[in-house]
C-alpha cells in the first residue's frame, strides 16, 4: 500500500521498514495483548505437557494478524500475494478457534479444512504461475499436467501444514526450526533470482516469529498453539512453492518432516494399512528425546537447529 502513494524511496528501503515494523509491532502486541488469548491446560499425551499448563496458548493469532498488516503495507498489492495473505489466515483462525475451543477439535474437522485451504492455495499457484516444476541440482525443468500438479501441491500444503504443527511442543523448537527453513528458502530464492516480492514476504514472517521466539525461549510465557503452527506451515509451502522447485520442501524443511513428520506416518500406516513401525519411538521426535534421551528443552532446540543448518547450509552449497 505504501508504494501507492508513490514516495521517493528506494524499494529495498520500504521493505527494510517493513521488517522492522512487523518486529516491534508483533514485540508489542506480544508483551501486552496476550490477555486476550486463551490459557493453555497442559497437554496429557506430551512429555512435561503439564508444565504449559496457565500459559497464553494462541500467541499465533497475534503475530500472524501483524505478518497480514505489514504484507498489504509494505508490499506491492498483487491479487496472488493478497490471497497468500488470505489464505495464512485462514490457517490461522482455524488453528485459533481449535486453541480456544474447551474440546479440542477432532483429526477429521482438522483434516478437511486443511485439505481445503491446502488445494485453493495449490490452484491459486497454478492459475498465478504455471505447472512447471524445477528438478533440483540440474537444469531439467518438468511440465506436469495442471491436475497432477494441483494434486501433488495439495499433499504438499497439508504435509507442511501438519508436520509443523506437530513440531510444536517443546519451547522455541517449532518457531526456530521455521525460521531456519524459511531463511534457507530465501537464499534459494536468491539463488534461483526468485521475484524479489517473495523473498520479502518470507523476511516479513522471519521477523514475526523472531519476535514471538523472545518470548518463547526456554522457559516460556507463551505458545503460538495451533494459530501460529498451523500458518506457519502454510506459509513455509507457499514460500517453497515460489522458488519454482518444490522438492526442495525436504532438505529445507527436513528436521520439521523428521520431527513432526514420524508420527503422521506411524498413525497413517497403523491406521489405513494395519502396519505397526517405530513401536520403540515416541512421536513427536522431540518427545522421545526428552523422554528416553533426558534431553533437556534448550538441548533438543539447539541439536534440532544445529542438524537443520548443516543441511542448509550443505543444500545452499550445492545449489548452482
Amino acid at each position: 500500500m505504501i508504494h501507492l502513494l508513490n514516495l521517493n524511496i528506494d524499494y529495498k528501503n520500504i521493505a527494510l521498514l517493513g521488517i522492522l515494523f512487523t518486529y516491534g509491532v508483533t514485540f508489542l502486541l506480544l508483551k501486552f495483548g496476550t490477555g486476550i488469548l486463551p490459557r493453555d491446560g497442559g497437554r496429557e499425551y506430551a512429555h512435561d505437557g503439564k508444565l504449559s499448563a496457565g500459559k497464553p496458548r494462541g500467541a499465533g493469532f497475534l503475530f500472524v494478524l501483524v505478518f497480514a498488516v505489514s504484507s498489504l503495507l509494505f508490499l506491492p498489492l498483487k491479487n496472488e500475494m493478497i490471497i497468500y495473505v488470505i489464505l495464512t489466515l485462514a490457517a490461522m483462525l482455524t488453528g485459533f478457534l481449535d486453541d480456544c475451543s474447551k474440546s479440542p477439535w477432532g483429526e477429521l474437522k482438522k483434516g478437511l479444512l486443511d485439505f481445503v485451504i491446502a488445494v485453493t492455495l495449490s490452484y491459486t499457484y497454478y492459475n498465478f504461475n504455471s505447472s512447471t516444476i524445477q528438478i533440483p541440482f540440474t537444469d531439467t525443468a518438468v511440465t506436469l499436467s495442471p491436475i497432477v500438479f494441483i494434486v501433488l501441491g495439495t499433499v504438499l500444503v497439508w504435509a507442511s501444514i501438519n508436520v509443523t504443527n506437530c513440531s510444536d511442543g517443546v519451547d522455541g523448537l517449532s518457531g526456530t526450526l521455521s525460521v531456519i527453513t524459511l531463511l534457507t528458502i530465501y537464499a534459494i530464492g536468491n539463488i534461483l533470482k526468485t521475484d524479489r516480492d517473495s523473498n520479502y514476504f518470507i523476511l516479513i514472517m522471519v521477523s514475526c516469529v523472531m519476535s514471538y521466539l523472545w518470548f518463547n525461549a526456554t522457559p516460556s510465557l507463551m505458545i503460538m498453539g495451533d494459530a501460529g503452527s498451523r500458518a506457519l506451515g502454510l506459509f513455509i509451502s507457499i514460500a517453497i512453492l515460489k522458488t519454482g522447485s518444490p522438492l526442495l520442501y525436504i532438505p529445507a524443511a527436513f528436521m520439521l518432516i523428521i520431527d513432526g513428520g514420524l508420527g503422521l506416518i506411524k498413525v497413517f500406516l497403523l491406521r489405513f494399512c494395519k502396519i505397526r513401525i517405530l513401536k520403540n519411538t515416541r512421536t513427536p521426535l522431540h518427545d522421545h528425546v526428552r523422554k528416553n534421551s533426558n534431553w533437556s528443552n534448550t538441548q533438543v532446540v539447539f541439536k534440532f537447529a544445529i542438524i537443520q543448518l548443516i543441511i542448509s547450509f550443505t543444500l545452499i552449497w550445492l545449489l548452482p
